[in-house]
């Protein structure tokens, strides 16, 4: 099973790259060199946590408390650059950060199968809203605080996850409703994580939350989601246990 997961992610990759270049034809060059640093750096991403949590879940944990830990400190980083500006909206940022970052934790120690699950539910919704918005988007749903993102493209990347989750249903074991309910939740909490995410830059006024990743700009601008979806999943593996 793991390995047909792993064909189905290459496959939807392809399928995005292939899309990427003729999106990036069309875009002014160093656009469209922007887009291939950050096509092939979300690659070695994918491929290095797919990886971590299919050899051993001990290596995902790892990579989960280094996310989180880096995460800490870009939060810190942006408030000491301002100069400490926005005292209130720092501490309620960081305790929701310490929630989400809690649930996350948790989330990498459940059984592999979930934490594949949510993964690849990510990995879909992140490329297919962004493919779908720069093909078909055309209304804003928060200008003000990410402005790139279109109903159009949260439209196409939650569709194409709700069809995934159907044809890997067997990964976790679950009736057709319950595997939609769950994959729906991890596009919900990837989409809301994004956006608490852009605010916080906002309140600061800063693009990304640095430079540390090729195109992508900082581990917060990058595993946002994952944060806020692996939180969810978390709680959702705790309530259907507790049911059980």
């Amino acid at each position: 099973m793991i390995r047909t997961i792993y064909i189905i992610i290459l496959a939807y990759f392809l399928t995005g790259g292939i899309a990427f270049y003729f999106i990036s034809k069309k875009k002014p060059k160093e656009e469209a060199r922007r887009n291939r640093i950050k096509y092939i750096a979300y690659l070695i991403i994918i491929n290095v946590i797919f990886l971590s949590i299919a050899i051993n879940p001990v290596f995902f944990r790892i990579v989960a408390g280094i996310i989180t830990s880096v995460g800490v400190y870009e939060l810190f980083h942006l408030f000491s650059k301002s100069g400490m500006q926005k005292k209130g909206f720092f501490l309620i940022s960081v305790c929701v950060y310490a929630i989400l970052s809690f649930g996350f934790i948790t989330f990498s120690h459940m059984a592999k199968n979930w934490v594949l699950f949510t993964f690849v539910i990510l990995s879909v919704f992140d490329s297919f809203s962004q493919i779908a918005g720069q093909l078909f988007g055309k209304r804003k749903i928060a200008t003000k605080t990410s402005p790139n993102k279109t109903l159009e493209g949260v439209a196409g990347g939650t569709l194409m996850c709700l069809l995934t989750a159907v044809l890997i249903r067997e990964l976790i074991g679950f009736g057709l409703v319950t595997v939609i309910l769950l994959a729906t939740g991890v596009v919900i909490w990837a989409f809301l994580g994004d956006l608490a995410a852009s605010c916080y830059k906002r309140h600061y006024n800063v693009k990304d939350y640095s430079r540390l990743i090729p195109g992508h700009g900082g581990v917060l601008d990058r595993f946002d989601s994952m944060i806020a979806a692996g939180a969810w999943m978390a709680l959702m593996g705790t309530i259907i246990t507790f049911a059980i």
